[in-house]
């Protein structure tokens, strides 16, 4: 995991890890790093100070860790504004509703659907995973799908 100290477009400045600094990269390609102040998703990384460990003291222990700053006061703004917490609210409610009330078939989805629309098997609800070309190939088949979108603390 890697820290980064980020900066958005209005000079508002803010934490986030992430797994690499390729998957920055690719978060930020794909739009999906935001500044929690103003919600803007031009975020560009800010500068830092990398954390070394001196091995000049004689016996090598672990490194001695920073002093932590003090703990800020209340802020004024949430780390996610609302919008996007009601947002994430309402996908994890989807979710757990579809994970709940319907069978997880996993890779066999496509095959699946198939049989129920045509009859081979009885009706049920069912989700489980497909390519883009085979949920567009069961779209095009007048088989009715929807996405299940992944929950956005899923991709951190």
């Amino acid at each position: 995991m890697i820290r980064y100290t980020l900066v958005c477009e209005a000079s508002h400045t803010f934490e986030s890890w992430f797994p690499s600094s390729a998957s920055f990269d690719e978060q930020a390609a794909r739009g999906l790093v935001s500044c929690p102040l103003c919600g803007s998703g031009k975020v560009e990384k800010g500068l830092m100070a990398p954390r070394i460990a001196r091995t000049d003291r004689g016996e090598r222990s672990a490194p001695v860790p920073a002093p932590l700053p003090e703990a800020p006061g209340p802020s004024p703004m949430p780390m996610i504004a609302e919008p996007e917490q009601k947002l994430r609210a309402l996908l994890r409610a989807v979710r757990e509703h579809v994970q709940s009330t319907a069978e997880h078939v996993g890779p066999r989805f496509p095959e699946e659907a198939r049989k129920i629309h045509y009859g081979e098997v009885a009706e049920r609800p069912i989700y489980g995973e497909a390519s883009p070309e085979e949920a567009r190939a069961l779209i095009e088949e007048g088989i009715d799908v929807a996405p299940l979108p992944p929950m956005p603390d899923d991709r951190n």
